[in-house]
């Protein structure tokens, strides 16, 4: 069995730049921005009133030269005048409000994206997080899906403000003279290869900018993570190093996709000159000959000269596209990963008994690299005794806890929990029967009491209590200042090691699960921690089936049973007591590790 999702820290399907998927903006549109349709629909209105104002000041300028000034016309001026402040005050109020509505879409849309994203990405298994480090996920929840929000403003200015604009003075224009309007496009047609050629090109460098914020993430990631071995190693130039040279490849691709954005408006610049200039010639000798009025031709080009930003905002509109689009993509390629562990939403059974039998069945597993882990591993975990699991690195113990766990599951053989096949239950029944202790027990940078209920409500003070007494954590809790509501600090810094381990104990205690999985729980931990540790966890294991996983025989001789693993198989099992007489393979790691 393995796991083969594309890598988003690689993306090498978008390096390809095939066009995007037909159904890309319709899944956008449908998942994101229909549910603030509403908004959408209400913001486009604003913008459409905000750009016919330009169509309409253009056409004012007609009766303002023909007939204000031309044939002194004093009682029109104050009519004209009121027109144009009504236009310019309507385009200022229109402006405002079309602005706070879209900054509202966009920002609401930006965090709804981010919630989905983050909430896909707790479906996915262990082995995607292996694949792909934390900052580069960080930069996908937060960074694409803030450069996706350009989507919205495309649609809303875009086309709402910008190409209704567009319509109304190419109306105004047409209605004065047809000739002039084509006079006035006759570049158009250059811009076409140009404009597509940079819109791929600030699509390539848009991606290019994304992958490398993501490695630029995951290294700030890992410096801060792993600040004390950096300092103890005196790795500051070498880490800032390796940073200044991904920042640098950010800022050659950004500076090179904002040239590209640049560029497409100062083409239409030239264009736009271009027509200018014909219409010039053209109408500028009809109106010198008094074929044409001025009104006439001072409307026609302030129409023109009005589609002048217009123009110049929708092609760098497209620009922002790219940039969107290329988000867009980022993101589907990720909501589209599936869990490779499929469950059902329902259990089909559920255990006869609890605490429950745990049965191995000729399980096998193997990861990407092709080569297998559990080899037909079979074992017996008795209901309410603890079963110890030992072996060499890389026998498979660790693996059995995440097959466990619901993180994976077999690719042959069956897990048997209560009688019922672990792939029968779904993944939240499945997990809510194990408690876990593992040698790095998570705490997260909050107060120790959440790090114990973690966010559920309506736990009775006295089972509290009772979980931390029965943790041993309670005389280390007395001596701080505001006792669970002390800040566990980043990763549990604020607490020494045996402090955090007693906590994750309570927390498992508090969980009421019939099973308990204990992975290397004292291995890292001093003499007097171990002991205090080792003590919480003996009450721990009363009345549930216990599985412990550790490297230090010491620590699992009083187990009811021990298995032995050796290259994904079960070796020997038995006790403490038959494994030594036995002279097999414990008896060996036995004798390496007490030869002393």
């Amino acid at each position: 069995m393995g796991y083969t999702p594309p890598n988003p820290s690689r993306t090498p399907a978008l390096a390809t730049l095939d066009p995007s998927p037909p159904h890309l903006f319709r899944r956008y549109w449908r998942e994101f921005l229909r549910p603030r349709s509403g908004m959408l629909v209400l913001a486009m209105l604003v913008s459409v009133v905000e750009g016919s104002t330009l169509g309409a000041l253009s056409w004012l300028l007609e009766p303002l030269f023909d007939q204000v000034f031309t044939q002194r016309s004093g009682g029109l001026l104050l009519w004209v005048g009121l027109g144009i402040l009504m236009l310019f005050a309507v385009r200022g109020l229109t402006s405002i409000l079309g602005r706070w509505l879209l900054a509202r879409v966009n920002l609401s849309t930006a965090a709804a994206m981010q919630s989905a994203m983050l909430r896909h990405l707790l479906t996915l298994d262990g082995a995607f997080f292996q694949l792909n480090p934390p900052g580069t996920l960080i930069e996908r929840v937060q960074g694409d899906t803030v450069a996706a929000q350009g989507g919205a403003q495309v649609v809303i200015t875009g086309v709402a403000r910008d190409l209704v604009a567009l319509v109304g003075l190419f109306a105004v224009a047409l209605s004065i003279d047809p000739r002039w309007t084509l006079a006035a496009l006759v570049g158009a047609p250059l811009l076409i290869l140009p404009a597509a050629a940079l819109r791929r090109y600030i699509r390539r460098k848009t991606l290019q900018t994304r992958e490398q914020a993501g490695l630029r993430a995951t290294r700030l990631d890992e410096i801060f993570h792993g600040i004390q071995q950096v300092k103890l190693n005196q790795m500051e130039d070498y880490q800032a190093g390796r940073y200044d040279r991904i920042v640098e490849r950010i800022v050659r691709a950004e500076v090179k996709s904002a040239t590209g954005r640049a560029a497409i408006p100062a083409l239409v610049d030239i264009v736009t000159g271009i027509g200018f200039f014909a219409v010039l010639m053209l109408g500028g000798a009809q109106v010198v000959a008094g074929e044409r009025t001025t009104g006439e031709f001072m409307s026609f080009f302030t129409a023109m000269a009005l589609t002048f930003q217009p123009i110049r905002r929708l092609s760098d509109m497209a620009g922002v596209w790219q940039i969107a689009r290329a988000s867009l993509e980022r993101l589907y390629e990720l909501f589209d990963i599936r869990p490779v562990t499929q469950r059902p939403d329902t259990s089909r059974a559920k255990p006869d008994r609890l605490p429950p039998e745990i049965v191995f069945q000729d399980v096998r597993f193997g990861y990407d690299d092709g080569s297998p882990v559990l080899r037909g591993l079979s074992f017996r975990a008795e209901a309410g005794k603890v079963t110890a699991l030992v072996g060499a690195s890389g026998a498979g113990k660790s693996t059995v806890f995440h097959l466990l766990a619901g993180l994976a599951d077999p690719a042959e053989g069956r897990i048997l929990i209560g009688g019922v096949p672990a792939t029968d239950l779904a993944l939240a029944d499945q997990r809510r029967l194990f408690a876990a202790v593992t040698q790095d027990s998570a705490l997260f940078d909050e107060t120790l009491r959440e790090n114990l209920i973690f966010g559920r409500r309506g736990i009775d003070p006295v089972r509290l209590d009772r979980a931390l007494a029965d943790a041993n954590a309670v005389e280390f809790l007395v001596r701080l200042p505001a006792g669970l509501d002390t800040p566990a600090g980043p990763r549990g810094s604020a607490l020494s090691g045996g402090q955090r381990q007693r906590i994750a104990i309570a927390r498992a205690l508090l969980a009421e699960a019939p099973v308990l999985l204990l992975d290397e729980a004292t291995s890292a931990l001093d003499a007097a921690s171990e002991t205090a540790v080792t003590n919480a966890l003996d009450h721990a294991r009363a009345g549930r089936t216990t599985l412990v996983i550790a490297h230090r025989l010491a620590t699992v001789r009083d187990a009811d049973r021990i298995v032995v693993l050796d290259a994904g198989r079960v070796a020997e099992e038995g006790t403490h007591d038959e494994l030594l007489a036995r002279g097999g393979l414990y008896a060996r790691l036995h004798a390496l590790q007490f030869r002393d």
